[in-house]
């Protein structure tokens, strides 16, 4: 079940983050918030969510699949007025798929615990 759930939940993730990142509507939450942050937490999440959805994918077809969305997003955003190609961005990305890979690995030791320390 947690399998189904992680599957749909990234790729709705995936169609709200690459609308987020090439819309031209300013969105204030986003708009307010620090950039950097707005791309780890995303990355981030986009990680636990293809790991748990898609756990077949070895660590570096997560990774390279995350890393080319990044480079994707990227590349629109230097065709969008008022929008520009970040290497800073792609940065900003790769350590939030780092720290996901973190929590996926506290997530698995946790799930682990209950399941054997449950009566």
């Amino acid at each position: 079940m947690l399998n189904i759930i992680s599957k749909y939940s990234f790729f709705i993730s995936l169609v709200a983050i690459e609308y987020l990142a090439t819309t031209t509507t300013e969105i204030e939450v986003v708009q307010n918030s620090w950039d950097k942050a707005n791309h780890f937490v995303a990355f981030m999440v986009l990680f636990v969510l293809l790991s748990f959805g898609y756990k077949h994918l070895n660590l570096a077809k997560r990774i390279m699949l995350l890393l080319v969305f990044a480079v994707q997003i990227e590349i629109v955003q230097y065709f969008i007025p008022c929008r520009s190609f970040s290497l800073l961005d792609i940065f900003a990305d790769m350590v939030g798929v780092g720290i996901g890979y973190v929590v996926v690995r506290a997530l698995m030791v946790a799930f682990s615990w209950l399941v054997n320390n449950i009566n």
